[in-house]
């Protein structure tokens, strides 16, 4: 400011002494002139000078003004210093729940959302009990809140946990584990109860909630209800609504309350549809994960909810013939800056099969390009909307939920008020009770029959709920996992997929196709055309030695090759090098060798080579009596003991968890016993210790 007032003065003086010299020039001046004292020069400066001396004094006591005001609300605040605490506390779990005059909390550790479901219902139930509950996502909060959950008068904090892999937290439950492990806080004064979510085809079945159930016991906090063990291989559904039922009563007895009415079907959102260029185009989401725009304007860096769109470069048939499909993909992540192992996953977004999502606009009379928004009841709720919008009714059934999915029990319970024919209102209200009849219909007609909610609709036909309430019950369609088939060392710009088609005919002669499978099968390369897919890459433990020079067993039958055929490639890397290469084995098993033997030719070249220094393959149909890859193992126990035991080795299975990773676990029992020498609880403790090394890994599914 300064300096533009002394410039401003400095022209002003110079334009007017440059005038009074014009005027000078123009007049005549007599010959003889006194020469003044000060010249015009010297005029310039005296006044940029006085200008100076005037701002100077000036500014000084606005300065000063300035300070005093400033000190005055120093003084102010040193008053009120709450007003500031208020404010940075009022987002945070304790004030919310302090303001909206709630005392449930259900935390939610979920890695494909059925856990979250799961938590969104038994909040909702806290209504029939004159409560108010609210879910929370365990990694928006902060943990130092649930030191302070005793604050809320009558708390009940719940905790629906589903346990992923091999016993891990999922990756939104990882914090609060690992604030359990580090000691976590007492909690005396709260009640708390635990529904877990896990698989009984693995070896640490519902590890995370069974873990957490005794560590908030150990901190104090009161149990209110046996901890719940729900299996996904089993019937989870029917696990969660039994121990539902005994949770309520355990609740009603400690809290002395007792329900106000019949069990109410809530909606949790409003519906706004909005009129035709309402909201201008770049607002509309049109199937990105979470930001808009975020396909069209890529930023890294990626993950789940900024996926990459990666193009497919290859997409071949590995399988030779039969009425399977095999699939071998290649996605292009040049420039993504995505960094990648061998034996890390990659997850897909896949997109529903348009033909489905015609056919429920159609039976719901829906014109499926309506444009609309969603928005929560509960102002509080860190959910906003169930998914992003605004979105037409095409992009969220396309993209956004997942319709191939076999309808919950409470999704059936809310059709009942939209039944119109008395027969269909009966049947949905029987099978989606809690009695043991109801149980059993449910297991026959939904789950034993695959009918998704497309089939419950053609199937009772009287049923026309609104499209906005049936996508609020729909859960959300997630991201498949693949197991990457490729090493970085060897393609560093791509990442490699084996994936088989899944297509098959339902009892009642529909034609259920996957989801992700039958979606990319059709994603093929054709000339300079690439379809893109959107993807991100999560990190494993399945990882090889960090020596070359540690053997290694490898069991992997059918699409259990993949993480080996990256493991495979990275050796080979190595070896090529001039790196020593230890021993490395591989146990593989398939149909036919003419038809379904994967990768048949590179595993051929890598013998050759010397990196697969012995390949066991079981042709389970090739001869009368079949052969599978136990056998074989078998067959090789004294190699097997000699790696792990006497070399240090490590050894690998990836594949199916229900029976082959049960069988191979059950083969290595036997080969410590028999050539180690132990019993049965020592050679338990033999691989246990194995697991807990590093030294024996499990990529499996169910």
């Amino acid at each position: 400011m300064m300096f533009r007032l002394l410039s401003a003065a400095a022209a002003a003086a110079v334009a007017a002494a440059a005038a009074a010299e014009e005027l000078g020039t123009e007049e005549a001046l007599p010959e003889e002139v006194t020469e003044p004292f000060l010249g015009v020069l010297d005029i310039v400066i005296l006044a940029v000078i006085g200008i100076f001396v005037i701002y100077y004094f000036v500014n000084k006591r606005k300065q000063s003004a300035s300070l005093q005001n400033e000190m005055n609300s120093i003084s102010t605040l040193k008053l009120a210093p709450k007003l500031e605490t208020q404010t940075s506390m009022d987002s945070g779990l304790i004030a919310k729940m302090k303001n909206s005059g709630r005392n449930v909390v259900v935390f939610y550790g979920s890695q494909t959302g059925t856990a979250e479901e799961f938590a969104g219902r038994l909040a909702k139930d806290c209504l029939r009990y004159g409560w108010k509950g609210m879910s929370a996502d365990l990694e928006e909060i902060d943990l130092e809140d649930m030191s302070k959950l005793a604050e809320i008068d009558n708390i009940l904090a719940i905790f629906c946990l589903a346990t992923y892999g091999e016993g891990d937290p999922t990756d939104n439950a990882q914090q609060f584990y690992d604030w359990l492990q580090d000691g976590g806080a007492e909690m005396p004064d709260v009640k708390f109860a635990v529904f877990g979510l896990g698989n009984k085809t693995y070896e640490h079945y519902n590890a995370m909630g069974v873990y957490t159930d005794k560590r908030l016991e150990e901190l104090g906090a009161e149990r209110v209800c046996e901890v719940g063990l729900g299996d996904d291989d089993g019937n989870i559904e029917e696990n969660f609504v039994t121990w539902r039922e005994t949770f309520w009563t355990s609740v009603c007895d400690v809290y002395n309350v007792q329900p106000i009415g019949d069990e109410m079907t809530f909606r949790q959102y409003t519906l706004k549809v909005h009129e035709p260029d309402e909201v201008p185009a770049g607002k509309i989401f049109s199937g990105e994960i979470a930001r808009l725009k975020s396909y069209t304007n890529q930023k890294p860096p990626y993950d789940a909810k900024n996926p990459f769109l990666a193009a497919v470069t290859v997409n071949r048939e590995l399988h030779s013939g039969g009425d399977r499909s095999c699939m071998h993909i290649e996605l292009d992540i040049t420039d993504s800056k995505i960094r990648y192992e061998s034996g890390d996953h990659v997850a897909i977004y896949p997109v529903n099969d348009p033909e489905l999502v015609e056919k429920l606009g159609t039976i719901l009379s829906t014109d499926l390009d309506t444009l609309v928004t969603l928005t929560n009841v509960d102002e509080d709720s860190s959910k906003r909307n169930p998914f992003p919008c605004p979105s037409t009714y095409r992009t969220i059934l396309s993209y956004y939920v997942d319709i191939t999915h076999r309808p919950r029990t409470h999704v059936l319970k809310a059709l009942v008020d939209y039944a119109e024919d008395e027969g269909d209102k009966e049947f949905l209200k029987k099978i989606s009770s809690a009695t043991p009849e109801g149980k059993m219909c449910y297991r026959e007609w939904i789950l034993d029959s695959s009918r998704h909610i497309l089939a419950v609709l053609e199937d009772l036909p009287s049923v026309k709920p609104p499209l906005d309430h049936l996508l609020e019950l729909l859960p959300r369609l997630q991201a498949r996992y693949y197991s990457i088939s490729s090493s970085p060392k060897v393609h560093p710009n791509s990442i490699h997929i084996t994936a088989v088609l899944t297509d098959y005919m339902t009892p009642t002669g529909r034609h259920n196709k996957g989801v992700a499978t039958s979606w990319l099968k059709l994603k093929q390369p054709a000339g300079e055309m690439k379809h893109r897919i959107p993807i991100y890459v999560r990190k494993s433990q399945f990882r090889l030695p960090f020596k070359t020079t540690t053997p290694i067993i490898m069991i992997g039958p059918g699409t259990g090759l993949a993480p080996f055929r990256g493991f495979l490639q990275e050796r080979d890397h190595y070896k090529k090098e001039g790196k020593e290469v230890a021993e490395t084995i591989l146990f593989f098993g398939c149909r036919n060798k003419s038809i379904d033997y994967i990768y048949g030719d590179e595993l051929a070249d890598y013998q050759k080579s010397g990196t697969l220094s012995h390949l066991h393959v079981a042709f389970s149909r090739d001869q009368p009596e079949k052969v599978y890859v136990t056998h074989l193992l078998q067959q090789n126990f004294e190699t097997l003991w000699k790696i792990l035991d006497s070399e240090k080795g490590h050894i690998y299975i990836c594949g199916d968890a229900r029976n082959m990773a049960h069988d191979v676990h059950s083969s290595l029992l036997k080969v410590c016993q028999e050539y180690g020498g132990m019993d049965e609880s020592q050679a338990a403790d033999y691989i246990k210790k194995l697991e807990t090394k590093g030294r024996y890994a499990k990529d499996v599914w169910s």
